[in-house]
């Protein structure tokens, strides 16, 4: 069985599916698109009985399989396709080799592996003959490692059928370790206007960085101040300067000033609202002058770390459930499955490194969840 989910890693990690936003002259085509067309028909050979394209972004289409058994719940993996850029790899990037009882390559554990897991489980069971015990939907989505879009997108289409999985992974290297929380976020960016003059007269003009200083203050008060509210389960929110731009030379009274914003949102909070309380404050420390421009923001995710199937999922591996410090897809899902959690082989450690690999070990242990979980048989033979 090894060997199987090896090869369906290898052929997964040697289609570049580099997101956008990360492409580089090594990515060669970026974007989705190449490999949902093979999937797409690794689907079909598979004999899924529902295909889905859900058009997200240009060229850029979620993908999903369903299988239908005899228990009509939806058992639900989130496997997002895209992976960042490769310009600073010092492997083959989408070689595929194995060496040392691992898999090397971009994708190999963010999260190719997971796919490559489910698809060898399920053509294991295809070739036994036998009927499908659990409905089963793969959903192959865009975008993850930028703004998330794919996922959106799937909670979207969830609701629209009026879906609500019983049980849902989203695919992310844990250990194959169940993670149930993690923080949400919301960034954004503050400008402040000014008028510049020569900095031999600066009462003539107007000091934008002068008129940012009070807003980073009060951002800096705003941190302090959530670190003392009793801790949620994901811990305290935090609130972070991250970026500064303004002047245009040491000489000119500078007339523009920009903060980046980076407000970590917890579980009991609303990232909508903590974006409105931010600009609030902004405008209550500038006087109102201060303008805005949005960047992105998602929400908490928080699952109940002793719902029966987070308890199985643990005793099955014999560890514990655990946060994650990480953004994933399980931003977007909130109520829509009945139970969700972050999972899958290898670490976030190798995740988005010079030469990202999973190992062997940890493809076979996930693949023996993936069997439980979607009731397979056990037939694994090569």
């Amino acid at each position: 069985m090894d060997e199987r989910i090896v090869g369906w890693l290898q052929r997964l990690v040697q289609i570049p599916s580099v997101n956008p936003s990360h492409d580089g002259p090594s990515a060669h085509t970026s974007g989705e698109g190449a490999l949902v067309t093979v999937l797409a028909e690794v689907f079909r050979s598979l004999d899924a009985d529902e295909i889905i394209y859900d058009p997200v972004l240009s060229k850029r289409d979620n993908l999903y399989a369903i299988w239908h058994g005899a228990n009509p719940a939806v058992a639900l993996l989130d496997v997002h396709l895209d992976t960042v850029g490769v310009e600073q790899m010092t492997i083959d990037p989408f070689g595929g080799e194995v060496r040392d009882g691992r898999v090397y390559g971009r994708g190999a554990v963010d999260t190719k592996a997971s796919l490559a897991v489910a698809l060898a489980v399920i053509e294991a069971h295809q070739r036994t003959g036998a009927p499908f015990a659990q409905t089963i939907m793969i959903a192959c989505t865009v975008d993850e490692e930028e703004l998330g879009s794919g996922a959106i997108a799937l909670a979207a289409w969830l609701q629209k059928r009026k879906l609500r999985p019983h049980t849902m992974i989203v695919a992310e290297p844990t250990e194959c370790r169940p993670v149930y929380g993690h923080t949400g976020l919301v960034r954004l960016w503050l400008q402040t206007q000014g008028v510049a003059v020569h900095t031999s007269q600066p009462n003539r003009g107007i000091n934008a960085i002068t008129v940012m200083v009070p807003i980073v203050q009060a951002y800096i008060a705003e941190h302090q101040r959530l670190q003392t509210l009793p801790p949620a389960a994901l811990g305290h929110g935090t609130l972070t300067v991250s970026r500064i731009d303004g002047g245009r030379g040491l000489n000119i009274v500078p007339d523009a000033c920009r903060i980046g914003i980076d407000r970590r949102v917890v579980d009991g909070e609303s990232a909508v609202a903590v974006q409105k309380e931010l600009l609030a404050i902004a405008a209550h420390a500038s006087g109102g002058t201060a303008t805005h421009t949005f960047i992105t923001d998602a929400e908490a995710f928080y699952q109940d770390p002793h719902h029966p199937w987070v308890i199985e999922l643990c005793a099955f591996h014999g560890n514990t459930a655990t946060t994650a410090p990480y953004g994933t897809n399980a931003f977007a899902y909130g109520d829509i499955p009945a139970c969700c959690v972050v999972y899958g082989p290898g670490s976030i450690a190798q995740a988005h490194t010079e030469d990202e690999w999973v190992s062997v070990a940890e493809l076979s242990r996930a693949a023996d969840w993936y069997r439980h979980w979607w009731q397979l048989s056990s037939d694994i033979t090569a």
